[in-house]
């Protein structure tokens, strides 16, 4: 009887421990036991000290390994005791903070799961070390250079900045046999010309401008399209490839040239969800990576996935567009019709991000994330204009109301069904109806 019940113990520990290896399941591991709590871009460099305690605390390596250019230190994690060598580094650009949350997760996940087959594999046959926020001047700026204002990942040759040079002298020294470089891209990059954000995009960065192939890139191509093909699971519209085109100055270029051939992960958006769930994405990527070299299934894996990805593309989508405006403008004669499309700009999530007016006119072939139909509406600038560039700040009138709009103080001598203000509705949510 005892026999038979270990028996059942041990076929449902090795159940549990292949279950945990599905994107699905990696997911569902993050909700339950991440550590990271702030939305990735409100996480400072003080933010990061006490994560990074956190690690320590459970055991892990963490060590100091250099100093920024506003002497922040600047931190190496490491895991693992294997002969593959696997080099991380996030946040080169400071407003880019998207991996830096994910690597502490990932981190604390592997730490604290030791005895899971899987995990203990990756354990056994790899090394990883990570330099979570190269750039913490920046970080600290919430803007994407150094303080010396020199872009980091254009420092590869030149090695002007201190963070730099931190970050050559660390590959140099190690010679890790793969690396992944880890950014956030614009939110309105798209799948090719489709109207669908690139949510994630990923390259296997080659090392010169002829591409010349290795069994580096051809392994991080395998390795690339086993990570699509988890974050299809979750975003099966929104995987795009980056540009490849060879940049010699920049480090991912210059990492595959010097021998360490490099898998470049570029994190978007995805209208409707928050910076968390991105984590998340970035939390099942990184480890199904890991976990397909560390068992070696990555060696029979089809590229295809990465390999038939459409490349990221641009200009086909603004975050909003107000389709239909009968638009009214105190110093115009005429109303006229238009629609309206809106940007809102990159901002730490704790800040309101401004919102611009990006065009006007007959916007046919540009696509909203979010769009209203406003053709019930006569639309009036709050502030009194209404120009390409200037904040997106609307008053909402109904067309059956008489409005006097050369009034000087419009809005409270008529009040406005709804206010669009900041990128929200101030007043009057619902009252305009949504497209999509």
């Amino acid at each position: 009887m005892k026999l038979a019940a270990a028996a059942f113990l041990l076929i449902v520990t090795i159940s549990m421990n292949d279950l945990s290896q599905t994107p699905e399941d990696l997911a569902s591991i993050w909700d339950k036991q991440h550590i990271t709590k702030k939305f990735p871009s409100d996480v400072r460099h003080s933010d990061l000290k006490v994560y990074l305690d956190q690690l320590r605390k459970l055991g892990l390596k963490v060590d100091e390994v250099g100093r920024s250019g506003g002497d922040r230190e600047i931190y190496q994690v490491e895991f693992g005791k294997g002969p593959l060598k696997v080099f991380m580094w996030s946040q080169m650009h400071g407003d880019e903070p998207t991996a830096t949350s994910a690597l502490m997760d990932m981190f604390a996940f592997l730490q604290t799961n030791r005895e899971l087959a899987w995990v203990k594999k990756i354990e056994q046959a790899m090394t990883i070390r990570a330099v979570p926020m190269l750039n913490p001047d920046g970080a600290e700026l919430y803007q994407r250079r150094n303080l010396q204002a020199i872009d980091i990942n254009r420092d590869a040759m030149a090695l002007q900045t201190p963070e730099g040079r931190l970050l050559k002298s660390l590959r140099d020294a190690w010679n890790p046999a793969i690396g992944f470089n880890l950014h956030n891209q614009q939110s309105l990059t798209t799948v090719g010309r489709s109207n669908k954000q690139a949510t994630i995009s990923l390259l296997v960065v080659y090392g010169d401008a002829a591409k010349t192939p290795s069994e580096g890139l051809s392994r991080n191509e395998r390795v690339a399209a086993a990570m699509v093909e988890a974050l299809q699971r979750f975003i099966p519209n929104n995987v795009a490839r980056y540009d490849d085109g060879f940049t010699s100055t920049a480090f991912g270029d210059n990492f595959t040239a010097w021998g360490t051939p490099v898998i470049l992960v570029e994190t978007g958006s995805l209208v409707g969800k928050d910076e968390m769930y991105l984590v998340r994405l970035n939390f099942v990527a990184f480890l199904t990576a890991l976990r397909v070299m560390a068992d070696g299934s990555e060696k029979t894996h089809d590229p295809q996935a990465y390999l038939s990805l459409r490349e990221n593309g641009s200009g086909s989508v603004t975050h909003i567009i107000f389709r239909g405006a009968n638009v009214v403008i105190p110093e115009e004669p005429k109303p006229f019709r238009s629609d309206i499309a809106v940007n809102v700009e990159r901002r730490r999530a704790s800040f309101p991000a401004p919102n611009i007016i990006r065009e006007v006119g007959d916007l046919s072939s540009l696509s909203g994330l979010e769009e209203y139909d406003v053709s019930g509406f006569n639309v009036a600038p709050r502030f009194g204009t209404f120009k390409v560039g200037e904040p997106a700040e609307f008053l909402f009138y109904k067309k059956d109301r008489q409005i006097d709009f050369s009034s000087k103080e419009l809005e409270k001598n008529a009040p406005p069904d709804a206010v669009f203000s900041t990128g929200k509705w101030i007043k009057g949510e619902g009252v305009v109806p949504k497209k999509n």
